[in-house]
């Protein structure tokens, strides 16, 4: 049984400009422990698909299934907890990195769960390459070294499905493998990953879906696991 399953989904979107994309009866499925890549042209809609995979953006159709429950049985802030989106652009807010990545057991849905302590935080921290302590001003990151924080604060919370929005754009080669590598830890029993990339296949996903012109196909990934 996979982990994570969408079937049939269908969800369109109206830009600002006026530009129109529309998804229909896309289905998939994820099993724990793999990673997936996902790529297509620009505009095609993989952003799109993986905020409605989250439950950020209205559905016209279609099923999401965690663990073979249905997203309708989660509220949406437990939904967003165990199906976390890791925007490309990341967002952090005043203070140290401890502040940020210690962020979501400031909510409520996180209250009940232990907060990482900060050997924790420094072992994933340096599993990302990342070079800071955690009493630096996160105002003072580069845009590369925010992005990493901002992932970092999402491997923390430990969800089961991991969707990633092109999170290695801003980074170098060296950070971006050391991304993957931390990517691929978290990969396991309890844990799968979808991640939007547009660098050449690094050999981690097991499978490939493509998305170009409202359709999802699917290819093995060579070397992946």
């Amino acid at each position: 049984m996979p982990l994570f399953e969408v079937q049939g989904l269908t969800v369109a979107y109206e830009g600002t400009d006026g530009s129109a994309t529309r998804l229909a009866d896309i289905s998939f499925c994820l099993e724990a422990g793999r990673i997936y890549d996902l790529t297509g042209p620009s505009g095609a809609g993989k952003s799109m698909l993986l905020r409605a995979c989250a439950r950020m953006m209205p559905i016209e159709r279609g099923r999401l299934l965690l663990d073979d429950a249905e997203s309708s049985g989660f509220t949406c802030q437990e939904w967003r907890r165990r199906v976390c989106l890791v925007p490309q652009r990341a967002s952090l807010v005043p203070g140290t990195i401890r502040d940020n990545l210690l962020l979501p057991w400031t909510l409520k849905v996180n209250r009940d769960r232990p907060a990482p302590s900060d050997a924790e935080l420094e072992e994933l921290l340096a599993a990302a390459a990342l070079d800071a302590g955690l009493d630096r001003d996160a105002a003072k990151l580069s845009g590369g070294q925010a992005a990493r924080v901002a992932l970092v604060r999402a491997f923390a919370t430990r969800p089961a499905v991991l969707l990633l929005d092109e999170v290695d754009a801003a980074l170098d080669d060296a950070s971006a493998q050391a991304v993957g590598d931390l990517t691929a830890s978290l990969a396991d029993a309890r844990t799968t990953c979808l991640r939007i990339r547009h660098r050449p296949p690094d050999g981690r996903a097991s499978t490939i879906y493509h998305l170009e012109a409202g359709r999802l196909s699917a290819l093995p990934a060579k070397g992946g696991a």
